[in-house]
């Protein structure tokens, strides 16, 4: 059981209340992996802190600038949540999260107000979550169809319209779309190479070896798409070395095929009467196993993700 603002967080409770994601969904499958969450969940950080009035409500209202990994931390914890958790928890850690955010508003440097529920800015921050995960998945895990990545988008809108989102993308040319109008807005801006550099320090992780956090960073950077990359002025020391590369994509294989006891997909899966390894296993032995469990909600029962 985890606690997030305030509240405890049961993935096992109540017995049979779906997530917003089906266990056969592209969510739960990409989810579950650390690897593909460690990386994308820093580039959506870097893609978000491009826009001057984000990168303000979240420097300027949060704990970010003192404990950026573990705010970093409780976002991925609300995003878990919308995929492996009851609907109703999911909910009442969204209302949390929007009531906080009714509070915050400001002045970037520019004097350009914000409010941090703009609809522009949280169809934004909705893109960039999803953007990140998927691409690092794409990239350091498995390589991802077309079809299947419209699925990942498609599958998270209901959980972005809860947070406020009024345009969840639904395919990567919507992500592109929206890229290319919020572009002219973007700027470097020291708070990216310090976020960063807090990262690759390892300090905030100390399970995990300095190295592997450094290797993390640059590789949530190699995903950003290259003009940010130019505009926000990262440049070549954050570089991912071919070795590096072939490393974290070896890491995020095996992170595919090892079942993680007591994680929330495991839990979710407790919940909803499937074996506790299900994300795990391949999709056609999920449909498999969800043929034989009725009444259960399947992502797709005709179309299953690719294996």
């Amino acid at each position: 059981m985890k606690s997030y603002l305030g509240w405890k967080i049961d993935y096992t409770v109540p017995a049979g209340e779906p997530a917003f994601a089906a266990p056969d969904s592209m969510s739960w499958r990409i989810f579950k992996n650390p690897i593909a969450l460690a990386i994308g969940g820093v580039a959506a950080v870097l893609l978000e802190f491009a826009d001057a009035r984000i990168r303000s409500g979240v420097w300027d209202h949060s704990v970010f600038k003192t404990d950026p990994i573990g705010r970093s931390q409780r976002t991925g914890t609300a995003a878990m949540v919308g995929v492996y958790g009851p609907q109703s928890a999911a909910r009442r850690v969204i209302q949390g999260v929007t009531n906080m955010h009714s509070k915050v508003s400001g002045m970037t440097p520019s004097g350009e107000a914000y409010k941090a529920l703009d609809v522009e800015l949280l169809d934004w921050v909705s893109a960039t979550a999803g953007f990140g995960f998927l691409t690092a998945y794409d990239r350091f895990v498995k390589p991802v169809s077309y079809e299947d990545k419209c699925r990942f988008y498609e599958e998270g809108d209901q959980v972005a319209r809860l947070y406020g989102a009024q345009n969840p993308i639904h395919s990567p040319e919507d992500f592109d779309a929206m890229l290319a109008a919020l572009m002219p807005r973007f700027e470097p801006h020291p708070i990216n190479s310090e976020f960063l550099d807090i990262v690759k320090s390892g300090k905030e992780m100390r399970n995990v070896p300095k190295s592997l956090q450094s290797s993390l960073a640059n590789a949530s950077v190699s995903i950003l798409p290259p003009k940010v990359r130019e505009v926000l002025e990262l440049g070549p020391e954050y570089d991912l070395s071919p070795l590096a590369r072939m490393s974290l994509k070896s890491l995020g294989a095996l992170a595919e095929r090892i079942p993680v006891k007591g994680s929330p997909p495991a839990q979710a899966a407790t919940r909803l009467g499937l074996p506790w390894t299900f994300a795990w296993k391949s999709p056609k032995a999920q449909q498999r196993i969800l043929q034989a469990v009725p009444g259960l909600e399947s992502a797709s029962p005709a179309h299953p993700p690719a294996e």
